[in-house]
């Protein structure tokens, strides 16, 4: 099995549980949340941009296939 895919996995899952945490924490009033001082949107905008990367990180990982530009570069 190629180290790859395990911590690829691993990241993935991360910022899927960091992305709910903070769309739950999203949720509750200002006053009613975990730590008040943590941009929750922030953090839900980050965990986005990482579950995209991994994502496509990981269909390049199963499919054997590189993306690639248009260019060729």
């Amino acid at each position: 099995m190629d180290p790859d895919l395990p911590v690829s996995l691993t990241v993935l899952v991360l910022a899927l549980v960091s992305g709910g945490v903070a769309n739950w924490q999203l949720r509750k009033p200002a006053h009613e949340r975990l730590w008040p001082i943590v941009p929750w949107l922030a953090v839900q905008f980050v965990a986005i941009a990482v579950v995209l990367v991994f994502a496509a990180h990981l269909i390049t990982l199963l499919s054997g296939h590189h993306f690639s530009s248009r260019n060729g570069y």
